[in-house]
Order: C-alpha cells, then structure tokens, then sequence
C-alpha cells in the first residue's frame, strides 16, 4: 500500500443493519445513510506525520497504528481534517473530557457502531465476509503479533482487516447506564480467537485506555 492509499475512502451505500448484544439479548435495527468509510485501519506512518507522535508498541510504517486511546482518535480525525481541509467534526473542550459531534462538518470522524457493522458485513449475511484465514490476522495465524495493513482478503466492498489485526474505536458509547463512558470496540484483533473476529461481536474499552491491540479506522460523512 503506497502512501496515495493511506487513507483511501470506499463509498458505503446506504442500508439498514441489526445490532445486537449478547450479554443483554437485546437487537435494535439501525438506518444509515450513505458514507465513506477508510479502506485500512490509520497506519503507524499516517498517525506520526498527523499526530506527531508513534504510541505503537510495535514499529512499521505500515502497520496498524494501536496503543491509541479513543481521546487520541478523536483529535487525530479533527487534525486530519485540517490537513485535508475540511471542517472539524469534533467540538471538543477546553479540559478535554466532553465532546460534540457537528453533523454537518465534512471532515473525518469515528464510525458510528452501526456503520462500522454494516461496512463490514458488506452484504453479506454470514457471521464473516468470508473464511477467517483469508480475511483476517488472528490467534491462529498471526503468530500473536500485529501485521502490515492490507495483507488479508478485502470484503465485498473493498474494505481490507476489518475483522483481526487491531480492534477499532467506535464512537458509540456501550452501555451508558451500567458502563458509563465507555466507548465500543468492534472487530477483533491479532491475539483473539476465532469466535471474536465476527462482524457482530462488541467490546468496550474506557475512552482514555491505550491498548495494543486497539486502533481505528475514520470515517466521512456524505454532507450535501
């Protein structure tokens, strides 16, 4: 992947995705308009030239950048969004710890969860866009490290690791009223087993965590 690619948006059509959660048994059905959505996770090389600064605990240009907290996330889309420019989509405070989402900036932000499953599905209606060992860096083939972006099978859509290498921030808060502020991982990672690199798995991290597995990809919305 070349540094023209680096953060190469893939049109995501508009649909309706089903979101569920195990631990609560509960689904709830989302409409999402259309979007574009990062063809590979923010990569090492693109988060120090934007950020300023390498948190990986692992080294390569084009390896996934991880270690980043959701906070980091979200400051490195608004200052991706100046480089572009675009206009910001996050308003962020002063001391840091409140956050708003203008929806009518163009710039680049987190995916929303449901956006992130429906990229991910594709249109399919399996529990992976296709067999895991051809799509995704996991437990069973990673050799328990994380790997060069791009190197599985892309979905349907043109969207590659989205299931395996790094976990991705979502937006969304997780459950508000028994987890607070904490944020949904979607995804899987390179030391998951097989059942959590499925398109319909959640986690939850706290939005100031660093975690080597986790990383993320950004989003734009299609503003008219």
């Amino acid at each position: 992947m070349g540094a023209s690619a680096e953060h190469e948006m893939i049109a995501v059509p508009p649909g309706q995705v089903t979101l569920s959660d195990r631990r609560t048994r509960r689904s709830w059905a989302v409409e999402l308009a259309a979007y574009q959505l990062a063809a590979y996770p923010v990569t090492q090389a693109l988060y120090g030239q934007v950020a300023g600064g390498q948190p990986s605990t692992a080294h390569g240009d084009e390896l996934p950048v991880e270690g980043v907290s959701w906070w980091d996330a979200v400051r490195f889309c608004n200052a991706l969004s100046e480089r572009d420019g675009f206009t910001p989509v996050y308003r962020l405070r002063a001391d840091g710890d409140d956050i708003a989402w203008d929806v009518s900036a163009d710039g680049y932000r987190l995916p929303s969860e449901a956006e992130w499953e429906h990229a991910c599905r594709a249109g399919t209606a399996g529990p992976r866009y296709g067999p895991l060992d051809d799509v995704a860096w996991y437990r069973g083939n990673s050799d328990e490290r994380v790997h060069e972006v791009g190197g599985k099978q892309p979905n349907p859509w043109g969207l590659h690791d989205m299931l395996g290498n790094v976990w991705e921030w979502c937006w969304d808060l997780y459950d508000p009223d028994v987890y607070g502020s904490y944020r949904v991982l979607r995804g899987g990672g390179w030391f998951d087993e097989h059942w959590s690199c499925r398109a319909s798995v959640r986690r939850r991290s706290h939005p100031t965590f660093r975690v080597d597995d986790v990383g993320f990809r950004v989003a734009r919305s299609v503003v008219h």
